[in-house]
């Protein structure tokens, strides 16, 4: 009865994924960077309100428009459902997002900005530096036009406050071998030889960016609200921890052995471990991080049918083989790698207690490849 996993992952904001829809290919999308709201100023006879973007770039360009026929973003949450928790806790900050797709033989990046205002005034999307770059070629593909036509322009746009416009930006068709590109030229997106992986190769093999399914793993119950005190849940006396039966059964496999699903809606770790007591402890916490090359950290939503932020007992044969699903917002299809954090745990009462913490650098498609060790297989008992 030695281990305790306090574990947890904080906010997301990338999404990547190559799909077929009617006359458009996906390659790569993302819910991009966050930037700090500019100021709104609010005209009290009229309500109109105004702001000035605060991150100007290109200042010697003097050219200036005012953007018309805006297209708007009515599926803006659809396509990127993690921002809907952002936005309604707070109002502090703006999604930089985009998408890179293929429509009518050309290449196009749909760059989005949620309106702060009613008149959004100074901004500026993209000049002659803008361009993608296969990583493999070296070919350049340079940018072709933008609509509305902001082209190397400074520009005022007037839209709904909290509408997403669908700024774009066009290039040619890329060639049918791009695996990954490098974007541009796009500062207020932060892609300024920003990667974007549109394919991946396995097993010699292009392949396509694809979800998983989601994962079926055996979930455990509750055999009993308390170990053997009738009393509120005290981490420092484990008489009053749950304990728990049913655990998913795997084969035998290293201790600490991880697997990795993505889907649309959240991402599945499956962490399997060995059994070493009849009852066991545990804990699964919420301040653990799963946190990408960027900075950017992942929410933790569930452990499946474990309780979260509190030790308990598993109970089974010493000598089982266990798996326990983490359950987090949905993970960004092109990351390669993501830093797993666990911070140090706070001391309890328990034989064998151990809290120390650990920083483990994951390889995600190696996650992905372990999905067939996690299958369940009931236990074999021989007498």
């Amino acid at each position: 009865m030695k281990k305790i996993f306090l574990l947890s992952l904080l906010a997301m904001t990338g999404l990547t994924y190559q799909s077929e829809t009617t006359g458009t290919k996906e390659y790569a999308k993302s819910a991009g960077i966050f930037v700090s709201r500019p100021e709104v100023k609010t005209d009290q006879n009229t309500k109109k309100t105004t702001a000035a973007w605060h991150m100007t770039n290109m200042e010697w360009i003097k050219d200036y428009c005012e953007a018309k026929d805006v297209a708007i973003e009515k599926n803006y949450l659809r396509l990127f459902p993690e921002i809907a928790n952002v936005l309604q806790e707070t109002n502090s900050v703006i999604p930089m997002s985009w998408r890179l797709t293929e429509e009518n033989n050309e290449t196009v990046l749909h760059c989005y900005f949620r309106m702060p205002a009613d008149e959004v005034t100074n901004l500026w999307l993209t000049s002659e530096e803008t361009c993608l770059v296969d990583q493999e070629t070296g070919a350049q593909y340079r940018i072709r036009r933008t609509e509305p036509d902001t082209y190397r322009k400074h520009f005022t746009v007037r839209a709904k406050k909290g509408d997403v416009l669908d700024l774009k930006i066009f290039f040619a068709p890329l060639a049918e071998s791009t695996k990954e590109v490098r974007i541009y030229g796009i500062p207020n997106w932060g892609m300024m030889g920003m990667p974007v992986t549109v394919r991946y190769q396995a097993f010699a093999t292009w392949q396509p960016l694809d979800y998983d399914t989601i994962p079926q793993f055996r979930k455990p119950y509750v055999h009993k609200e308390h170990m053997s005190e009738d009393k509120p849940y005290d981490a420092q006396n484990w008489n009053t921890w749950k304990v728990m039966r049913d655990a998913h059964l795997i084969k035998p496999l290293k201790d600490g052995t991880m697997a990795l699903w993505r889907t649309p809606e959240a991402t599945y770790l499956a962490i399997g471990f060995e059994q070493n007591w009849t009852t066991e402890y545990w804990s699964f916490g919420h301040d653990t991080k799963l946190v990408d090359d960027r900075g950017h950290q992942y929410k933790i939503r569930e452990i499946q049918g474990l309780p979260m932020d509190e030790l308990f007992f598993m109970e089974g044969n010493a000598g089982d083989y266990v798996a326990y699903v983490l359950v987090f917002d949905p993970l960004p299809l092109e990351l390669t790698k993501v830093t797993y954090i666990v911070p140090e745990g706070e001391p309890f009462n328990a034989w064998g207690a151990n809290w120390s913490g650990c920083v483990l650098s994951l390889d995600v498609q190696e996650l992905r490849d372990n999905q067939k060790l996690f299958n369940y297989h009931p236990r074999i008992i021989v007498k």
